[in-house]
């Protein structure tokens, strides 16, 4: 199992939250998520063997965000989102 951190942006309520959350829950090998407002953050425990970051990050631009690993500075851009 591997955990990974993504720096989310364009979340602005929780219903963007539960979007990120659903969109990463929907990646087969993903087991656990965690995503919060207050922090911009994504926590993501997968199975490398069945999926990647690049398919993390993937479900989250898909979603309607932006998304970086979370050693990268994260881009506070308010367009997108679910409220945008």
């Amino acid at each position: 199992m591997q955990n990974q951190k993504l720096n989310v942006t364009g979340m602005t309520c929780d219903g963007c939250t539960s979007n990120v959350a659903n969109a990463l829950k929907a990646i087969p090998g993903v087991h656990d998520v965690v995503v919060s407002l207050s922090t911009g953050e994504a926590a993501v425990r997968y199975d490398e063997q069945l999926t990647s970051l690049d398919q993390l990050k993937s479900a989250v631009k898909g979603a309607g965000y932006g998304v970086n690993a979370a050693k990268a500075t994260p881009n506070h851009q308010s367009k997108g989102g679910c409220c945008g």
